[in-house]
């Protein structure tokens, strides 16, 4: 069994795929800001880095047009590193976001914009047919997602996208999403430190309704795309020296804890961050060591 399979599986409608996956955003540079400042990272390193997850198991890649930085985009990386590997891998991007060349951010999508974003994926990542494409329509305050989502619809029947689903979204918006098409993934920002799906039931529903539920800032909480600091959770050092495990680990292992329709997508541009965070897919928390997590931190109260 691969190291990647240890959490299990779940579907992404047809498509089964191992809980443990990759987030491509830090691949370019540091968050979707890009890093216009930086060295570019080394493309060949980066192809060896996806090669290295796929052969630990990793069969689920998030991506999207956007992330970029200059002379590098992480769906362009992932087309070059799956066209030399022979097995199964899900890529699921999302739309609705857009940058220019230059990196400046603009408007939202429309509706009838999306399919040019749909299409511009396709180019990247050198496919005929998106596994998966979440729609990130403008984040939780968007009062309806039914004229964007049916425009996603409509290319879902027209064959260029398998499955469709949501990203920074409320109960409402999945429930809306139903009516017009299967929704088989939700991603929102969800951690031990930023538990807003558990407060409105996201988590839950999904679960209920057999949807993936798939956080992204699982590891970095509510640094969100900072670089990664010292752990100064007191529980989750706690727990980490318990199980020789590194914070992160610990903070991987309590997500997937949280429902077997939980995947978990870390990112990094380090190979041995990269075995960590797929090892922690085979870490057991006790019921004692989940209680713990979930009171509030006194360290830093």
């Amino acid at each position: 069994m691969s190291a990647a399979a240890a959490a299990g599986t779940w579907k992404l409608g047809d498509l089964e795929v191992n809980r443990i996956g990759y987030g491509a955003m830090r691949l370019t540079g540091n968050g979707m800001m890009g890093n216009s400042d930086g060295t570019p990272i080394d493309r060949d390193a980066a192809i060896g880095l996806l090669h290295r997850a796929f052969e630990q198991g990793v069969d689920h890649i998030d991506t999207a047009a956007f992330y970029f930085s200059p002379l590098r985009s992480a769906n362009e990386l992932i087309n070059r590193a799956l066209a030399s590997w022979r097995g199964d891998v899900a890529v699921v991007t999302k739309v609705g976001p857009a940058r220019d060349p230059s990196g400046k951010w603009l408007p939202v999508a429309r509706p009838d914009q999306l399919r040019g974003q749909v299409e511009e994926n396709l180019r990247q990542l050198g496919r005929d047919c998106l596994d998966v494409v979440n729609l990130r329509a403008g984040g939780p305050r968007t009062a309806s997602i039914a004229e964007h989502f049916g425009a996603l619809a409509e290319l879902r029947e027209a064959g260029l996208v398998r499955h469709l689903g949501l990203s920074a979204v409320l109960p409402e918006h999945v429930a809306e999403a139903q009516t017009i098409a299967p929704v088989v993934c939700v991603q929102n920002s969800y951690g031990l430190d930023w538990r807003r799906a558990d407060a409105n039931g996201l988590v839950d529903l999904c679960g209920e309704q057999g949807i993936a539920f798939v956080p992204f800032f699982a590891v970095s909480g509510l640094r969100r795309e900072a670089a990664a600091g010292q752990e100064q959770d007191a529980r989750v050092q706690s727990v980490a020296r318990a199980h020789h495990a590194t914070p992160a680990q610990v903070r991987l292992a309590w997500t997937l804890h949280r429902g077997p329709h939980v995947l978990a997508i870390p990112g990094t541009r380090n190979p041995a961050h990269l075995a960590e965070n797929i090892a922690a897919g085979a870490l057991r928390l006790t019921e004692e060591e989940l209680a713990l997590l979930d009171k509030p931190d006194e360290s830093t109260a």
